[in-house]
């Protein structure tokens, strides 16, 4: 629990920042602010999750008759005379049997191409007064009258006819021909509600004969995003307080055979206008979603000819498939690049704009629209604070590695849940999401660069000298973890020391013993640092190591032992080179004990050096000169060995040493338990009765035994200790209040 609440006081300003960035990404996103490149992005995301899911089927109940570039060379260049298209409308009822005529054109101008009206003209003013002239122009009316002809066409069947509006930044915004058919909901219906419609200025509309025999009619007018794509199509407009429909909502509104489109409201309103949300328009019970400004979202089916296309040539020559057209539902447009009506959409960027009312149409019938408004930004709002709050919890106390492989995983979280709800017809916002997850990333990076690294370069410097690079690494991982001031903890120190020094170094020119304790410190520093001590200090010959800081070492006493019998073990390899060389035989004596001990920067304000003092350390060091007193080269105290249960040791005494008033008992480590042979574990036990003999002044037996100990182990020195010491307590005996302590009145 301490050590997180370390690394969260440590990561404080980390947490924080990545926080502020959250609320500053959730600001943006719940005030709807139009910053382009997260537009750009939305878009993009938008459109690489719409490309993944288009089904790619082909819908056969709407055909495209299409003015393509075949027609304009068979028929004439456009625009056609009106005589063609009653001909093509009149093929299409007739012949054909099409159930529904919808037209991507509109009819703003008279059809002057027979010379009917310039007759009509001079037949009111230069021949006025000729009977015979008026007479048979009334009987040429029905050849020559094309817009009559195109107008009577138009009642062989439901047609629904397409004109555009004009906004206020246009340059025709003002202009207004031709007439419009009835609104579908006029202002008097929805008073005392809002619909969010976008306001235009201008229309630019068909005739008023032609309009007049078209069951209905919608507008073409495409919502084009920043980039200029089309993604949605208004479904209403509004001009003059009433709204008026789509051709494609017109067009499915005869198919359902709804005589109304119902405005749905939400019960409260969701932003701080009076008004309840528009949430969908209804048709029959067939729900129409839309956004804020009364949009929908264009089900693109595919790429081009996701609807079967049947050229006009072919419907006007006679020559189509009846197969494909009959009972269908009919748009006529074109898809000739000289006509400029390919619009650039999500799926291909020539996508001719009759096409587009068809996927819209289709996408209705099937129910196939994605819904963008209130709730799904909400959704999205929800996401971006989820995402916030566990990047700000998580990510600070990761190092790059994991955190790069953590934000992978939020990012395909993200992902996956947003597509999640897109495959139930829910558009997310995803954009600012992506975002939040890349720039805290990166944040945390360049954090983890330039400030933990300078942690680590500080940590290296301050460590370095005591530890491996390794271990210096693995503290480099949480640099927050070690610290440079005191603190009490329990660990374990090793001394060891060469004996006879001083003679040794007499003996030596100063070249040779500089080159002989390299070759002696070296390895035993190697082994220090391969059982993960730290390096306290050389004192000349001497060395000074410990165990538990500043890397936490629960096995601490047992890395030291080990460190011990290693350099034991090293030493006699040591031994045969100092030999070969001409070098004196070295023997050296190790001490070891555990305790508690106040570890970090200990010196002056000139000199600081990073150690452990206490009576264990102490203890330690008087330990290590006990070895040659007692004829063994590794003393550990009665801590040590309790530290290490699975080791058999040897008891050699209970001392008291210089500076200490509380005896204790050290030991001789022999091996592992596994590895003790049966008559070590004999002579190990022979030694503690007769320790116990020894110190209850049981002199005889404790000397028989004592004499067997020493038949056993003629080399060993400790038995010839202890009776010299009985042969001495025999003629000057300790008194019957003695506790069996030996005390040492040099260090």
């Amino acid at each position: 629990m301490q050590h997180l609440l370390v690394k969260i006081r440590h990561h404080t300003a980390l947490i924080l920042l990545t926080g502020v960035i959250a609320l500053v990404f959730l600001f943006v996103s719940y005030n709807k602010y139009d910053l382009g490149f997260i537009q750009q992005l939305e878009n993009y995301l938008y459109d690489a999750r719409l490309n993944l899911s288009m089904p790619g089927t082909v819908d056969p109940t709407i055909v495209i008759v299409d003015i393509d570039e075949e027609s304009l060379a068979e028929i004439g260049r456009w625009p056609w005379g009106r005589d063609k298209l009653a001909h093509l409308v009149t093929e299409l009822f007739e012949y054909y049997q099409v159930s529904l005529i919808g037209f991507d054109i509109f009819f703003r101008e008279e059809d002057n191409s027979s010379g009917y009206r310039i007759l009509q003209q001079l037949g009111k003013q230069e021949l006025a007064d000729v009977p015979q002239y008026l007479e048979r122009l009334e009987e040429l009316q029905t050849q020559l009258d094309f817009d009559k002809q195109f107008s009577d066409s138009l009642a062989k069947g439901p047609v629904v006819l397409g004109y555009t509006f004009f906004a206020r930044h246009e340059s025709n915004a003002g202009i207004q021909d031709g007439v419009l058919p009835p609104p579908v909901i006029t202002a008097a219906e929805v008073a005392g509600k809002f619909i969010p419609a976008q306001v235009y200025t201008g229309y630019g509309a068909n005739l008023p004969e032609i309009q007049a025999n078209a069951v209905s009619g919608g507008h073409t007018t495409p919502a084009l995003d920043t980039d200029g794509v089309v993604r949605r199509v208004p479904m209403l407009i509004e001009f003059q307080g009433d709204y008026y429909e789509s051709l494609a909502l017109a067009m499915t509104r005869f198919i359902l055979g709804a005589e109304n489109v119902t405005p749905v409201f939400a019960e409260e309103p969701s932003s701080e206008t009076a008004y309840p949300d528009l949430e969908w328009l209804n048709l029959n019970d067939v729900k129409i979603p839309v956004d804020a400004h009364i949009q929908t979202l264009v089900p693109y089916r595919g790429d081009v000819h996701s609807f079967p296309y049947v050229s006009a040539a072919d419907v006007i020559r006679g020559r189509a498939d009846s197969k494909i057209l009959q009972g269908s539902v009919v748009l006529i447009g074109t898809s000739a690049k000289g006509l400029v009506d390919l619009r650039p959409t999500p799926v291909n960027r020539e996508f001719p704009g009759v096409e587009i009312h068809a996927n819209l149409i289709s996408g209705i019938l099937d129910q196939r629209l994605k819904t963008a408004n209130e709730f799904t930004e909400m959704i999205g709002l929800y996401a971006l604070l989820l995402t916030g709050l566990t990047l700000a919890l998580v990510l600070p106390f990761l190092s790059p590695v994991p955190a790069t492989v953590f934000s992978a995983a939020v990012m395909a979280s993200i992902l996956g849940m947003n597509y999640y709800y897109w495959s139930d017809n829910l558009v997310i916002p995803l954009a600012l999401n992506l975002l939040l997850v890349l720039l805290v990333y990166l944040i945390n990076m360049a954090y983890g660069f330039f400030i933990e690294r300078r942690a680590k370069r500080q940590l290296s410097s301050l460590f370095g000298q005591y530890l491996p690079p390794e271990l210096v690494q693995e503290m480099s991982d949480d640099p927050t973890t070690y610290t440079q001031r005191a603190q009490n903890r329990e660990m374990t120190v090793l001394f060891t020391d060469i004996r006879s020094f001083t003679t040794i170094s007499e003996g030596l020119s100063p070249e040779d013993l500089s080159a002989l304790l390299k070759e002696y410190l070296t390895p035993m520093t190697q082994i220090i640092h391969d059982h993960r001590g730290t390096i306290d200090k050389y004192i000349g010959d001497a060395v000074m190591a410990f165990w538990g800081a500043p890397l936490a070492d629960p096995d601490h006493a047992r890395h030291a032992l080990y460190t011990g019998i290693a350099m034991q073990e090293r030493l006699n390899a040591i031994r045969e080179d100092f030999k070969e060389r001409g070098w004196p035989e070295i023997h050296i004596g190790v001490g070891i004990n555990t305790g508690l001990m106040s570890v970090g920067d200990m010196g002056s304000k000139f000199r600081m050096s990073y150690t452990v003092i206490s009576d264990a350390v102490n203890l330690g060091s008087r330990l290590e000169g006990l070895t040659e007193n007692y004829g063994v080269e590794i003393i550990v105290s009665e801590t040590t060995k309790a530290a290490v249960p699975d080791y058999v040791y040897r008891e050699l005494d209970v001392v008291k040493v210089k500076g200490k008033d509380r005896p204790i008992t050290i030991y001789e480590p022999i091996a592992p338990a596994i590895e003790v042979s049966d008559a070590e574990f004999d002579e190990v036990s022979l030694n503690e009765q007769a320790l116990v003999n020894y110190r209850a002044q049981v002199w005889n037996e404790a000397e028989s035994q004592f004499r067997e100990l020493q038949q056993l182990s003629p080399e060993r020195q400790l038995y010839k200790i202890y009776l010299e010491r009985i042969a001495e307590f025999r003629l000057h005996p300790p008194g019957r209040d003695w506790d069996g302590v030996y005390t040492f009145k040099t260090k």
